[in-house]
């Protein structure tokens, strides 16, 4: 080999070093990313590992914190539950505020940073006032020593901590699923593939990080040892942050877009105004494009969006009239009348997401019953083997086993299987809007299950009972199916989702898009209350039991199971009829990029989900 060649081979290797990324990711200091020397498993698994203690800390406050208000502060069970139900309605509702400051004005890592501090300082104000002032007597908060009376200050203090608790947890946790997605370049072929593996990780992390909290700290608080309980889960609160901090200098950033509810008013504005101007003659090519300097709707020189023809009436707001061309000439563009077409872009990816948005709330409804319907019906069951009592709520663990079980079968199995299809018919392989889908089609099979469970109940129980806990012969694995079956669905609702709204919203808002996963939890909480009420009133007339009486032996929950089987049935008809309709989003030059990736790629699709491994 001659010295040029060397000297050649050399140049090479020193550019494939400082390659950088192709998404627009930043370095701490702003500088643009060097592909080998940031993000990618490294930092991915730091923030795997975080979400997993963040998780239990989080959960280890929330599994029992119905019975810390009915031992420790003395209220009934009516109140109790009315008091979590707001507190966990408010954690959902700090994850929009997180993030629109993420996308706004702070980024996603400045965001994290900042709600995970308020999120220890919270769990820390709990655990030091519950040891210090509600926990008297000590030992006192199990079945069978209820605790003291508490001061106004004391209750106000306990308060306060848990709504921190619920800031903290609320504003972090859309911001570092968008954040873990960032470390991976989605315009590179092999990043892009471990990037869509992350979600799986990720949504495995959080269930492992619950399983403890559900478990472990679940027994020793409901032994009464709350102060323990709380003061492990600042621990991990606290080591959770320490390991975020220390990925600092891995991680890749993207800037802060500004606020998008002025971008999407001005659009709104600006189309209205023009509704008399006729369309330009040359169509796409005499709509504005942004400024001289390259600088999109973002104010930044961030990927643009492609045009689409759906909602035309929006792209009147890019039509450039006489006014906007003075107004050009003059370097003074009035955003109220003229946007952008990305910007203009934007408010339609939102528009198109909605509908598949919507669909996916009934879901939540079902995925909701396994913390309330699955646990009164297991406690109607037999839940004792030999001298060892199996509390209700703990089979969720079957729930967390089977997520587990169809992440690996799906990363293995089943997405190499769709990659070979692909490669024979030239299909999309199996698509989010197809898992999100499927996991619909899971939960019918759920809610079904559990209907069945519910009708041999009700035949091995005893109708004379007073009070329906364990009343009936039938055992409490007999649920283990229907738990599965939601564990399942999970894998391929709430991961596809989160996928599939990372990648189909804008990159000014992705953790937007991560929230609307967390709300989407948050109206399945309302509506299954709604439901259950409206059931109850209906099914309650002419002095009649109801389908879900206080002694569920005199009801008929297998009822209700098989309307949320009937409903889920007809938002899956619905969701189908969605994605046929839906286009995806289309960035500029990002197949262009992919193309070139693709020519020296030779690998198979088995040999790059062995590089991505992680574990």
């Amino acid at each position: 080999m001659s010295c040029l060649e060397i000297y050649n081979k050399d140049i090479m290797k020193k550019k494939e070093g400082e390659e950088e990324t192709r998404d627009g990711t930043v370095d701490f200091y702003g500088r643009p990313s060097i592909r080998s020397k940031s993000g990618q498993w490294v930092a991915g698994i730091v923030i795997l590992l975080n979400q997993g203690l963040a998780t239990l800390a989080f959960f280890g406050v929330g599994v029992n914190l119905v019975l810390f208000l009915t031992r420790v502060l003395q209220q009934n069970n009516a109140d109790a539950a009315n008091n979590v139900s707001k507190w966990t309605g408010t954690v959902y509702i700090f994850s929009l505020v997180g993030a629109f400051l993420s996308d706004s004005y702070w980024g996603r890592y400045k965001t994290c940073a900042i709600f995970q501090v308020i999120f220890v300082i919270g769990i820390s104000s709990l655990s030091l006032s519950s040891y210090m002032f509600l926990i008297r007597p000590r030992g006192c908060g199990d079945e069978v020593t209820p605790c003291g009376s508490h001061s106004t200050m004391e209750i106000s203090m306990f308060y306060f901590s848990i709504y921190l608790i619920a800031l903290g947890y609320g504003g972090y946790q859309p911001n570092i699923a968008t954040l873990g997605a960032d470390q991976f370049d989605e315009e590179h072929s092999k990043e892009g593939y471990s990037k869509i593996a992350f979600f799986s990780y990720f949504y495995l992390a959080l269930n492992l990080g619950s399983l403890f909290s559900n478990t472990i700290l679940g027994y020793f608080e409901d032994e009464g040892m709350w102060a323990l309980g709380f003061w492990a889960s600042t621990g991990s609160a606290v080591i959770g942050l320490i390991l975020f901090l220390v990925g600092t200098p891995r991680y890749r950033y993207f800037k802060p877009t500004g606020n998008p509810l002025s971008r999407f008013c001005q659009v709104l504005v600006a189309a209205t105004k023009k509704s008399s101007v006729e369309e330009p003659s040359k169509g796409r090519e005499e709509m504005y494009d942004g400024d001289s300097k390259g600088r999109n709707a973002s104010g930044n020189t961030g990927r643009r969006i492609m045009h689409t023809d759906e909602f035309k009436f929006l792209d009147r707001a890019a039509y450039i009239t006489a006014r906007d061309l003075d107004d050009k000439k003059q370097d003074a563009v009035n955003p109220w009348r003229l946007c952008p077409v990305t910007q203009v872009e934007e408010v339609k990816c939102i528009l198109r997401l909605m509908p598949i948005w919507l669909c996916t709330i009934i879901y939540s409804v079902v995925f909701t019953q396994m913390a309330s319907l699955f646990v009164e019906q297991g406690a109607a069951m037999k839940t004792t083997v030999s001298n060892f009592k199996i509390p209700p709520a703990s089979m969720s663990s079957f729930d967390i086993l089977s997520v587990a079980l169809f992440i690996f079968l799906y990363r293995r199995v089943l997405e190499p299987l769709g990659n070979r299809f692909k490669k024979k018919d030239g299909s999309n392989g199996i698509t989010e809007l197809h898992r999100m889908g499927i996991g619909l089609v899971i939960a019918v099979l759920a809610m079904i299950a559990a209907g069945i469970v519910e009708c041999y109940r009700l035949k091995y129980a005893d109708k004379s009972c007073t009070h329906c806990d364990g009343s009936s012969s039938l055992s409490i694995f007999w649920q283990v199916p229907q738990y599965s079956f939601i564990g399942a669905s999970e894998v391929f609702m709430y991961v596809g989702q989160l996928e599939f709204f990372n990648a189909q919203t804008p990159d000014g808002l992705k953790s937007f898009g991560s929230a609307l996963c967390m709300m989407s939890m948050s109206m399945g909480n309302f509506v299954s209350s709604l439901l259950v009420t409206m059931v109850v009133k209906i099914s309650s007339e002419d002095h009649m039991p109801g389908w879900i009486p206080r002694n569920l032996n005199k009801g008929h929950l297998d009822r209700f199971y098989f309307l949320l089987a009937a409903l889920t049935s007809i938002d899956l008809v619905v969701y189908i009829a969605c994605a046929k309709w839906y286009k995806s989003i289309k960035l500029e030059g990002k197949d262009e990029m992919m193309s070139d990736d693709d020519e020296d790629d030779t690998e198979s699709d088995e040999e790059q989900a062995k590089d991505s491994k992680v574990y």
